[in-house]
């Protein structure tokens, strides 16, 4: 390949990139030792875990209000946010109540779009 077509090839290369679609950055999400739905379900038989576990969702959905303040999740009672994570972890018992909590911030904010990680 002679120096002039690796350049034009490269220029083409180069021009590719935007349409690329790069992986999300990682989510660093600051929480419990345990996060998966197995320690949600655990907590409904110790009153004082589940009301930590509660108090950690609400203060997660002020988070997504303090970082998107156009798409804010509303006044929602923590009985509310209970059921939800509850049948979240039903439908993926393998799954993390902390992608529940991101489901229901994107429901219930109107969002309504896939979580990126």
């Amino acid at each position: 390949m002679t120096a002039a077509k690796f350049v034009r090839w490269l220029a083409v290369a180069a021009s590719c990139l935007p349409f690329v679609a790069l992986p999300a950055a990682a989510q660093n999400i600051l929480g419990f030792d345990d996060m998966t739905c197995a320690a949600w379900s655990a907590s409904k038989n110790d009153p004082d875990q589940r009301a930590v576990h509660i108090a950690w969702l609400r203060g997660f959905l002020s988070g997504h209000n303090y970082a998107l303040p156009k798409q804010q999740v509303s006044a929602i009672s923590s009985g509310t946010i209970e059921n939800f994570i509850t049948r979240y972890c039903q439908s993926h018992p393998t799954g993390s109540f902390a992608d529940g909590i991101m489901r229901l911030s994107d429901q219930f904010s109107g969002r309504n779009q896939p979580i990126r990680k």
